[in-house]
């Protein structure tokens, strides 16, 4: 299939114009072809958005271990732009997270054939800090064990792509080593301080978990998570709904971050799509009022997002976050987070041919998948 006439973000993240051809759900090549093909005069082609931190959406959670679980929230995410994503789970015993990662490793191999791709599993919990454990459950946190890890792993059939950690939490050192051997080791729910951090990054650790939120702060005195990650080289996640993380933070944050380390996720629930109501997240309920933008426990905390990738970079679009910038945060960053940038991310020969499709206005107007009209 030719799709002609296009406009779209290259490689590079520079707009570019010409015709791009798909063979096989991958980009062949692109240039100015003779074949008539799919006219896409008018349409802005952005890459598909890449989402490695989403617990749940449209009525489905990773922690169901079930197909339709997994099919709703694959099916909402495509109809958001976002291609590919990576099911997040909580803190829960080893044993049920043994079991969740079995279901969406054979739920990847044999039914994931619509709607956004699994990329990856990611791990939040249960080897976090009870002190910062946010809406996680702290019954279920505990020390990270190097055979814990390693069951894990194996259960995810080589979808293991993201673990979070506290490296304060329990002796560490060894666990993040031997983790970040076979996956992105990311730093989070953690009380650790700067040189706590700063050590858990020098044995791996390279990547922040939803920075800010569920974390130590940078204050004068001391950095905390949050000055020694933005002090070093890893990659950040941020929440940009504008409630996690208010716009004049996410400003100024970008400006550190700059075009390449900067990660949106969206760390949704299975709220996001369907509105006010009470709802189950990790175990425990939560509340989205009307109008709300946000699942909050009952005592009014912040729980979860309700967000999706799409929103949040029009989000930051509206906030004064350059395109380019903002684009990347929503597609290659991430695929290059969970070393999936060779084949998502971006507009490349040999890539997928995932498409999220916009007007000038960003107003969503197609979403593609291996080239195909989601």
């Amino acid at each position: 299939m030719i799709f002609k006439n296009c406009t779209f973000y290259n490689e590079l993240f520079e707009k570019e114009l010409g015709d791009i051809r798909v063979e096989n759900g991958k980009i062949k090549e692109i240039g100015f072809f003779k074949e008539s093909g799919r006219d896409m005069s008018g349409k802005i082609i952005l890459p598909g958005f890449v989402d490695i931190h989403i617990h749940g959406a449209n009525g489905g959670d990773t922690g169901d271990n079930s197909v339709e679980s997994l099919d709703k929230m694959s099916a909402y995410l495509a109809k958001n732009g976002v291609t590919s994503f990576c099911p997040t789970t909580m803190s829960r015993p080893v044993d049920e997270l043994i079991i969740t990662a079995q279901s969406i490793a054979d739920y990847k191999h044999s039914r994931n054939t619509k709607g956004a791709k699994i990329a990856g599993i990611n791990y939040e919990g249960p080897f976090i800090s009870k002190e910062k454990c946010g809406s996680q459950n702290p019954d279920y946190i505990t020390a990270g064990r190097k055979e814990d890890f390693n069951g894990l792993y194996d259960a995810a059939g080589g979808l293991m792509k993201l673990i979070t950690v506290a490296p304060e939490a329990f002796d560490s050192a060894f666990f993040i080593e031997n983790a970040a051997s076979q996956c992105t080791v990311s730093i989070g729910h953690s009380a650790a301080n700067s040189a706590q951090t700063k050590k858990a990054i020098e044995n791996g650790a390279s990547h922040i978990t939803h920075l800010y939120n569920a974390m130590t702060p940078m204050t004068s005195r001391e950095a905390g998570v949050v000055g020694a990650a933005l002090d070093s080289s890893v990659t950040c996640e941020l929440i940009c709904d504008g409630e996690h993380v208010c716009p004049e933070v996410i400003r100024n944050t970008f400006k550190i971050l700059g075009e390449n380390r900067a990660v949106v996720v969206s760390d949704s629930m299975r709220a996001a799509g369907l509105g006010e109501g009470e709802y189950e997240l990790g175990g425990q309920t939560v509340y989205v009022n009307k109008n709300g933008g946000v699942a909050r426990l009952e005592d009014g905390t912040i729980a979860a997002s309700i967000t999706n990738l799409f929103e949040e970079f029009k989000n930051l679009i509206a906030f004064g976050i350059d395109f380019k910038t903002a684009l990347k945060a929503c597609t290659i960053n991430p695929a290059r987070v969970i070393k999936e940038d060779g084949n998502i991310g971006s507009l490349a020969k040999g890539k997928c041919a995932d498409f999220t499709v916009v007007d000038e206005n960003l107003n969503l107007l197609e979403v593609y998948i291996n080239g195909t009209l989601a």
